[in-house]
Formats: structure tokens, C-alpha cells, sequence
């Protein structure tokens, strides 16, 4: 008799435990970012997690009622953390993509990040081009050698146009060969305003909008309630009085950021 007491203890606490971790699980929402990427997703001078989209992030839980959990993961295995329950949503610069539509759901655009181009500066003399240039013109140029992370859209867009890329595993190494002269034109986003500033004598920078990425926060697949309260967020960013926070903390760090006064937070929350 004794043992079964004992035995139906052991088995209520452990209910009790199981139960407790699932209202502990419940109460955080675990927030995956690659903190690599001030002001979107970084840290500040004390090593703290700071940026645009980690304030977006914990206004998310404030909106959900859950306390924000930051884990800080490269960005190549986002994806795979979510699909295997380490996280419950990215929130950091994702583009919405196809072949990620594969694999993850995808919320509304919360921001919009622009497609630009870091070209050689002897390339871009010999071939005429300044922010002028028409986006169709800018890849009808012909025998340009196109270098980009594999996988990200400095592959995919000047592959849609014809071009064979030359795939590499890092950004340093794709800086390096439009710098040297041993590639011609590296597409992507913001990062590439910081590779054009530390080499203004080899590189230029294509401005022009070569096209509009939108970036949404994934969730693991078939996660729609998940999903929906993401959205329902999102849809009241503006009117609940978020995103003038979000321009007060952040418009000049992003100037900053790309080196362009001019540049501020509207720049990624429209379209155009």
C-alpha cells in the first residue's frame, strides 16, 4: 500500500512539473534573431540586445502578454530552429521567399528592405552606371560576373535575369572580389552601404530600388494562432503609436547605418 502511495506521489508531481513547464512555456514567447545586425537586430556597447527589430520584437510580447525570450542564432539555421520548436518566431530582416514559404508561415510585411548593388568602381566607369541607370538596363549589361551568399537573393535575382552567379558562403569573401576586381556586382540590402563605405576608392553604390524585399516574421508551419495574433499586431503598428517610438529610437541610427541622412525608418516601411 505504502509503495502505491508512494508510486501515485511521484506521478502527481510529475503532472504538477509537466504542467508548470507548459504555463512557463506558455507565458514566453522565444524570439529567434541573429544579433549580428545593428540597428536592426544587435547589440549595444554593454552587450545588450538592442535594435529596431528587438524593440519590434518586445512590443510583440507586450501586445501578446507573453515576456520576450531573445535567442540569438546565425541566420542560416533561423529556419531550422524553428522547425525544430527551439524558437517560436523569427523576427529579423527574413524576406518572404518562396522557398522559404516552403518550409515556414509567413506574416504580413512588417517592413520593406530595398534592393540595391555594391559595384566595382572600374566596372561601373567602363559601363556607365549611377543611380540614373534603369533597373531593366542595369542587367541587360552583358558578360557581368555576379558573385552572392548562397541561397540569398544576390543569387536569385541576377539568376532571374540570366546570369550565372558565383555562390560563396560569406559576405566578406563577396566584399573582397568586388573590391579587388574579381567579380563585377554584389546585389543585397543594407549591409552593402557599409562594404561601399570602408572602400569608397574601389566600390560604388547602385541606389536605385532594384526591387522592394518584403521581411515578415515566420512561425513554424501550421502555427495560425500564432500567426493571426502576429498579424493583428502588425495591422495596429501605426495606429496604436508603435512606429513613431520606433522613428523617435531609430531614424538616426539608421541614417547612420547607411551612411545617408536621408534615410530613416519610412524608407523601410513603404513600398516604394
Amino acid at each position: 500500500m505504502k509503495k502505491l502511495l508512494v508510486l501515485l506521489t511521484l506521478i502527481s508531481l510529475l503532472a504538477s512539473c509537466l504542467l508548470a513547464c507548459e504555463q512557463e512555456d506558455t507565458d514566453s514567447l522565444r524570439v529567434g534573431m541573429d544579433l549580428r545586425f545593428y540597428p536592426f537586430t544587435g547589440m549595444d556597447s554593454t552587450g545588450k540586445p538592442a535594435g529596431l527589430e528587438v524593440d519590434i520584437a518586445k512590443a510583440l510580447g507586450d501586445y501578446l502578454g507573453q515576456e520576450v525570450v531573445l535567442i540569438n542564432t546565425e541566420f542560416p539555421m533561423l529556419i531550422p530552429a524553428l522547425q525544430n520548436g527551439e524558437i517560436d518566431v523569427v523576427i529579423g530582416s527574413m524576406s518572404i521567399t518562396e522557398d522559404r514559404e516552403k518550409t515556414v508561415d509567413f506574416s504580413k510585411p512588417y517592413l520593406y528592405d530595398k534592393v540595391v548593388a555594391l559595384v566595382n568602381k572600374d566596372y561601373a566607369e567602363k559601363n556607365g552606371i549611377d543611380d540614373d541607370l534603369a533597373v531593366e538596363d542595369f542587367f541587360k549589361i552583358k558578360d557581368t560576373r555576379y558573385i552572392g551568399i548562397t541561397g540569398s537573393i544576390a543569387v536569385s535575382i541576377p539568376a532571374s535575369y540570366g546570369f550565372n552567379v558565383q555562390a560563396v558562403t560569406s559576405e566578406a569573401v563577396a566584399e573582397r572580389e568586388i573590391v579587388t576586381g574579381g567579380a563585377d556586382v554584389l546585389v543585397g540590402a543594407y549591409t552593402l552601404y557599409g562594404m561601399h563605405h570602408n572602400n569608397k576608392q574601389t566600390t560604388l553604390m547602385y541606389k536605385r530600388a532594384i526591387e522592394a524585399s518584403s521581411i515578415g516574421m515566420a512561425v513554424k508551419e501550421g502555427n495560425h494562432q500564432l500567426l493571426d495574433d502576429i498579424n493583428s499586431f502588425i495591422d495596429q503598428m501605426e495606429s496604436s503609436g508603435l512606429n513613431d517610438q520606433l522613428r523617435q529610437s531609430w531614424d538616426k541610427a539608421l541614417g547612420d547605418k547607411l551612411f545617408d541622412p536621408t534615410i530613416n525608418l519610412d524608407y523601410y516601411l513603404n513600398l516604394e
